[in-house]
């Protein structure tokens, strides 16, 4: 806050007079107080409200039994291919009374369906205590760090790469996801697609669908990206 101070200056007839002391200032206004709030642990889990919120040692306590069968669903199915790995969100919608109502693989570059599949049927069986407040969701971000080296093709490169293949999905049509849907795949010798998994940020990609669309998928013929394994991601909506 700014303070303006006047200076009146007094003339009378035949001289001068000093002009008298200046009133003290009044005293500066306190700050206005701002409630400061807990940033919340840095524990690897993203908790966002929606009616409701699940208190972060509550989704531990869930998660924590499964945490081996998680890092499992990758180790056990990597096997001789160095370059698989990427990042994993899992979202759960939770009802008042605890109840998982929806599982969604909300984020993957992983590209591979199997261990996708796997993260989902783990947590899928995970239980939680009950929200606080009402309906909630939160999600548990997973990361798989590959021993190998692949090369990104940006997403128009991508699209250009698989042309019109992408319509065989449409021959998917049993538990077909109900929004967009982001297809990981590597690409190998000659062109031949190594791997390919799949997400959704809000649908629910069944089992079935995806065991369908990864089987077509891996008999596309791409570029051969020369010595080297490609990676790439397009969107596909079924």
């Amino acid at each position: 806050m700014r303070i303006a101070a006047a200076v009146v200056a007094l003339v009378a007839c035949g001289g001068s007079k000093s002009p008298p002391p200046a009133p003290a200032p009044p005293p500066p206004k306190p700050p206005p107080r701002i409630q400061v709030e807990e940033p919340e642990p840095d524990d690897g889990v993203t908790v966002r409200l929606a009616h409701g919120h699940m208190e972060p040692e509550v989704v531990q306590a869930g998660i924590a039994p499964h945490a081996e069968e998680l890092t499992g669903c990758f180790a056990t199915r990597v096997g001789k291919r160095r370059w698989l790995g990427g990042h994993v969100t899992l979202h759960w919608d939770i009802r008042a009374d605890g109840e998982v109502t929806k599982v969604v693989l909300s984020e993957s570059d992983l590209g591979s369906w199997p261990v996708e599949k796997c993260l989902l049927e783990v947590a899928r069986s995970a239980t939680f205590g009950k929200p606080v407040g009402g309906n909630a969701d939160f999600v548990v971000p997973l990361d798989f760090k590959p021993l190998g080296p692949s090369m990104p093709w940006d997403e128009d490169r991508g699209i250009k790469a698989v042309g019109k293949q992408l319509s065989t999905l449409a021959k998917c049509t049993k538990k077909r996801p109900a929004d967009e849907v982001v297809i990981t795949m590597y690409v190998g010798p000659h062109g031949q697609a190594q791997s390919v998994g799949f997400s959704a940020a809000k649908a629910v990609i069944d089992d079935v669908w995806g065991d369908c669309a990864e089987k077509l998928a891996l008999a596309w013929k791409l570029p051969d990206p020369r010595g080297t394994v490609a990676k790439l991601a397009i969107r596909y909506r079924p």
